[in-house]
């Protein structure tokens, strides 16, 4: 499966973004979406079952909001009330139950940044 992130870029402190993945071939499968901070390791943000259930990170419960749309083959992230830790590469893949350490580097797409600053 490739994935083609999009829809991040530059935002001030309580801004929105809605960022995009869509998924080549797509089946139904569990999404997540990552991201990653310079210096940090990858981390799974939210996370969407075929049946339309989510769960997402403390960190950004109550701001971000993941959904899917199987007709159009696309993930999407919601993200608002952004603060300046959410600046990061965001990425998605399935089957985000998997430890992120045997997700196969090759899986994953370019990503699209998100940063926030004032």
């Amino acid at each position: 499966v490739q994935f083609v992130e999009s829809g991040g870029g530059s935002v001030q402190p309580g801004g929105s973004l809605r960022l995009s993945c869509a998924a080549s071939p797509f089946t139904v499968y569990d999404m997540g979406w990552y991201r990653q901070a310079p210096g940090k390791q990858r981390e799974l943000v939210a996370s969407i079952t075929s049946g339309m259930s989510t769960k997402y990170a403390d960190s950004v419960k109550g701001r971000f909001t993941i959904s899917r749309d199987n007709t159009k083959n696309t993930v999407y992230l919601q993200m608002n009330s952004l603060k300046p830790e959410d600046t990061a590469v965001y990425y998605c893949n399935t089957e985000p139950w998997r430890p992120i350490t045997t997700i196969p580097e090759d899986s994953w797409g370019q990503g699209t940044q998100v940063t926030v600053s004032s």
